[in-house]
């Protein structure tokens, strides 16, 4: 019999991808004892149908965000260089996915 309780195992967010090269694109969260155990329960509940390339799992506690409120200030300085836009690289042909 186990000594700890589901409730307080840790929330995992869970990201997957659905084909290479594709971005992982938040699926859900679920709670787990581990990352193994996250990654596991993650396949079982996200990938029913095949549709998974890749995993990750995040715990919950370990990202970080910015506020919504500090959206102006925060975001402007990227505003002056524009040559992080991609609109200035020339795209290879063949290239997907970018």
């Amino acid at each position: 019999m186990s000594t700890t309780n589901e409730k307080d195992w840790p929330l995992w967010e869970i990201f997957l991808q659905s084909k290479k090269g594709l971005d992982h694109k938040h699926v859900g969260s679920l709670h787990a004892a581990d990352a193994r155990m996250a990654v596991e329960n993650a396949r079982d509940v996200y990938t029913r149908r095949g549709e998974g390339n890749s995993i990750w799992a995040v715990r919950a506690s370990d990202i970080h965000a910015s506020r919504p409120e500090d959206q102006g200030e925060f975001f402007d300085p990227a505003d002056d260089k524009v040559y992080r836009h991609p609109t200035f690289y020339p795209m290879p042909e063949g290239v997907k996915y970018i």
